[in-house]
């Protein structure tokens, strides 16, 4: 038995463009959200360019910070009052994110669902290390009994409450693609026209390269290297959701991070999906959350699921490695020999 948490997702490739660039492209990195997050900045002074960067990974911390899932935080105090039955209230900005995941989740089926927290603690996951073993049967039984959905959870202005107490939210498959839209407004508010924003493969390009476009890589999902790559217009986000991404194996099969809620554990029919979102304010979020749901699908139902999320853009690799694209997406494509 063995496990692996892999936490590149998309890696973003730049080349050298050929014509001479005004100024030199700034890149800061940090360790946000368990993955490693890079921020690439073109057609800027090094100094305004250093600052814009700092100002969005302090965004960056402060999310982490306040929406973790088992670490203490406006999150666990909310699972923390719905286990125990109690109403809550909870800030402007976490009644909004929730409304907004409640809306995501309902368009998706609830194959997207941040309010299976609990079933999450129980596969291992809401750990920085986690161990190769299957949840508890019995619990998971239960847990299948009487499964929790964030539609249960009821908001009267900030006052919180939910119908039923085995609701934990866990924003693991949403947050990432919320800082991807944040960062995009900051950027752009500090006057940053040019960026690529990469948070553990789910990433967001803004305006270009100094004059060519930001190109980044779709990782294969069993091999080292992109199978891949896409050049990015302005304000288009990419998000991947991959079984090699947190997962441990155990007697030969492998279980990765991405529960199916609908089932209570992950499916084994899809290696990895990548979903590319036009621009939007909400282009971030929604390639973060609605690559759960195209995951999920599986074969028989990912191009039904694509079409009823709006979803044009879409590349699946299936449990035997075979690569599958809309017509839109291959347009945009060049596949690596």
């Amino acid at each position: 038995m063995r496990f692996r948490a892999c936490l590149a997702g998309l890696c973003g490739l730049l080349w050298v463009s050929g014509c001479a660039p005004s100024w030199p492209i700034t890149r800061q990195e940090s360790f946000v959200f368990g993955t490693r997050v890079e921020i690439l900045i073109a057609g800027a002074p090094k100094e305004e360019a250093r600052a814009a960067a700092a100002a969005v990974l302090r965004d960056f911390d402060e999310l982490h910070r306040d929406y973790h899932a088992w670490q203490p935080s406006a999150l666990t105090a909310v699972n923390e009052a719905i286990a125990a039955g109690r109403a809550l209230e909870i800030s402007d900005e976490l009644a909004a994110l929730i409304a907004d995941a409640q809306r995501l989740a309902a368009a998706s089926n609830h194959r997207f669902d941040p309010g299976i927290g609990r079933l999450i603690a129980l596969w291992g996951f809401q750990s920085d290390e986690f161990a190769p073993r299957l949840p508890d049967m019995a619990a998971l039984a239960k847990w299948r009994e009487n499964p929790a959905s964030i539609a249960q959870l009821r908001l009267d202005g900030r006052v919180l409450s939910a119908t039923n107490r085995a609701v934990a939210l866990d924003f693991g498959g949403y947050l990432k693609g919320v800082a991807l839209d944040r960062a995009a407004a900051r950027l752009r508010t500090m006057g940053i026209e040019n960026a690529l924003i990469n948070i553990g493969g789910n990433v967001m390009a803004l305006g270009d390269k100094n004059g060519a476009p930001w190109t980044v890589g779709i990782q294969h999902p069993r091999r080292p290297g992109p199978m891949a790559t896409l050049d990015l217009l302005d304000g288009e986000a990419v998000g991947t959701s991959g079984d090699y991404q947190r997962y441990f194996e155990l007697d030969g099969q492998r279980y990765s991070h991405l529960l199916d809620p609908a089932k209570g554990e992950p499916p084994h029919h899809t290696q990895a999906v990548t979903l590319l979102v036009p621009p939007a304010p909400d282009a971030g979020t929604r390639s973060d959350a609605l690559s759960k749901p195209l995951f999920l699908a599986g074969a028989a139902h990912w191009r039904a699921v694509a079409h009823d999320l709006g979803a044009e853009n879409v590349l699946r690799v299936d449990a035997s490695g075979q690569v599958e694209t809309t017509d839109a997406l291959r347009a945009r494509l060049t596949f690596v020999k």
